[in-house]
């Protein structure tokens, strides 16, 4: 597995180990009551549901294995550590499209935290990279597929 060091939130932190430990108790004992259903249907060896539950548990195990690893590797941005002088982890940043005008308000997280569709960017992505380190003011070009899109940092401050 790769040893790269995984950057979280407070929060992210928190939602990680809460899916850790539903999918550690809650569906574990979900699965095994599958399994253990599934082998009352008699010959295992040509039993679809007991293969399904098996499968089943495979996944969940690698899951947890997984989430278990990148809590193992987390570095946790707090949100003392949050700097609103220059944009870092952690930061809300308001960004005007310089060319189309429009105005965007992004959350700069972690890779493991990324939701574009929630506004939670990762510190990854070219937006991301493009913007860590500015400050109110500074413009910034982000290379696109169809040329490069040109943003002003309004403003930066502390995740809410």
């Amino acid at each position: 597995m790769s040893r790269k060091e995984v950057i979280l939130t407070e929060e992210g932190l928190k939602q990680l180990q809460e899916e850790v430990n539903h999918l550690s108790t809650v569906k574990r004992e979900e699965v095994a009551e599958r399994i253990r259903t599934a082998r009352e249907f008699g010959d295992i060896t040509e039993n679809s549901e007991y293969d399904d539950a098996k499968n089943e548990q495979a996944l969940l195990e690698h899951r947890i294995s997984l989430l278990q690893e990148k809590l193992r590797r987390a570095r946790v941005i707090k949100d003392s550590d949050i700097d609103t002088d220059k944009v870092s982890v952690g930061s809300t940043v308001t960004l005007r499209n310089k060319d189309a005008g429009e105005i965007r308000i992004y959350t700069l997280v972690g890779s493991a935290e990324a939701d574009p569709s929630k506004a939670r960017l990762s510190n990854e992505s070219p937006v991301g990279q493009a913007i860590i380190g500015k400050r109110v003011g500074d413009e910034v070009t982000v290379p696109v597929p169809v040329g490069a899109l040109k943003f002003e940092i309004l403003s930066i401050g502390k995740m809410s």
